[in-house]
């Protein structure tokens, strides 16, 4: 595993390259380019805010920050989990012609998003603004929430890349999982307005976790709950560990796949 690792690390320039090769092929067609980052958030959130609002009349007080958050939150799990079903493929031509480390490709996906996300926290502050609403000193936890969801994030990204190269249909269903998260997390919807009976769904929900502890810290001036975030951290590193593992013994099956 060391050897591994400090393969890596000796093509650290490699991976950086990756990751901004990754920023550019987002918006490299488009004619807005990099103002996507910041329009395609505040449009997701204009939209969520008529249909809830307008249309429904439902939302309570300061909604569109609530959503906000949400919204820019699932962006970056949402684009990580369904950009990472080709992390490993796209690339086939170059790793069959060169030996690097395939675990590189779903940890530079994942570290590209999160630039990605920090124009997100551009939008999020925009309408923390309007609305008035103020960060308490609770706001130091905000860096710590975001590792905490890196980590999610590339563990789910090596798992399903390296699934994606031997079961190629894991890719369609991925898009039926990833919209029952989505329904089945406080995105669009107030945690408040479920059952009784269903409080389970978020209790246990690592997406409703660590979207309760981004508003705890940016909108409710509340220390996050430290358990569920607990439980996800650990979780997440026995994950990227154990694929990093997987990804080491399994690296000519991975070839001979491609």
């Amino acid at each position: 595993m060391r050897n591994y690792l400090s393969e890596i690390l000796k093509r650290k320039d490699l991976l950086l390259y990756l990751v901004k090769s990754g920023l550019k092929a987002e918006n490299r067609d488009s004619y807005l380019g990099y103002f996507w980052w910041l329009l395609d958030p505040l449009l997701n959130v204009l939209v969520y805010y008529f249909l809830v609002v307008i249309i429904l009349q439902r939302g309570g007080e300061n909604y569109a920050v609530y959503l906000v958050i949400g919204l820019v939150v699932w962006r970056w799990m949402n684009t990580t989990v369904k950009s990472s079903a080709k992390a490993i493929t796209k690339y086939s031509s170059i790793i069959n012609q060169v030996y690097l480390p395939k675990s590189m490709f779903p940890i530079a996906l994942s570290t590209s998003q999160l630039f990605n996300f920090v124009f997100g926290l551009a939008v999020i502050a925009i309408f923390l603004a309007a609305f008035g609403v103020m960060p308490g000193w609770q706001i130091i936890y905000l860096p710590l929430v975001i590792i905490i969801q890196l980590l999610m994030l590339l563990a789910l990204g090596m798992f399903i890349s390296y699934i994606c190269v031997f079961i190629k249909d894991i890719d369609y269903i991925l898009t039926h999982i990833i919209r029952l998260f989505f329904y089945a997390s406080p995105i669009i919807w107030e945690g408040s307005r479920l059952p009784e009976s269903l409080n389970w769904v978020v209790a246990i929900n690592p997406v409703a976790i660590i979207l309760n502890a981004y508003r705890d810290v940016l909108m409710y001036q509340e220390v996050p709950e430290f358990t569920g975030l607990f439980v996800i951290t650990v979780t997440s590193c026995i994950a990227i560990v154990f694929m990093l593992y997987h990804f080491m013994k399994n690296e000519h099956k991975i070839i001979k796949a491609l």
